[in-house]
């Protein structure tokens, strides 16, 4: 027997292999899902950023106004653009921000814990909310900070 040579594994080896993959699959894997909430928080932070700097930008042009006292096309639920009203348009925004978290670009009134409240899959994007300064945008499910969105993922 010992001039037979091998041609295969045998079960033991080919189970030892699986259990081995297994294992580091089950390593791997929460990180890709770490990873795909990182980039959906940075995005939405991002998007925020952007429609913040596009707010100031609107009332640079309107002395002081912000888009909410635009008598034309206001943001106000239900209105132009999902709601986002002359923010759409060649000057601001070029198209209604999505956002990644509820897969909407819809921007209805209400506040931070109304927009906190929001869940994946949610119809609503955005929510804005007139503060003292002017006009402040939050994401669905998504508070504004990072510590604070690291606690809303890692419960």
């Amino acid at each position: 027997m010992s001039g037979i040579a091998r041609r295969g594994f045998t079960l033991v080896e080919i189970l030892i292999v699986v259990v081995i993959l297994g294992i580091l699959a089950a390593i791997v894997i929460p990180q890709f899902t770490t990873a795909s909430m990182e980039a959906t928080r940075s995005a939405v932070l991002s998007q925020l950023q952007t429609i913040d700097n596009q707010i100031e930008l609107y009332r640079a042009k309107n002395p002081g106004d912000t888009p909410v006292a635009d008598p034309t096309e206001p943001l106000v639920e239900g209105g132009t653009n999902n709601g986002w009203g002359v923010l759409v348009s060649a000057e601001y925004l070029r198209d209604e921000p999505m956002n990644l978290y509820t897969g909407s670009t819809v921007l209805v009134a209400g506040n931070e814990v109304a927009a906190l409240a929001e869940d994946k899959g949610s119809a609503n994007g955005w929510y804005y909310e007139m503060l003292a300064p002017g006009l402040t945008v939050y994401g669905a499910g998504f508070n504004r900070t990072t510590q604070q969105l690291e606690h809303e993922y890692n419960p």
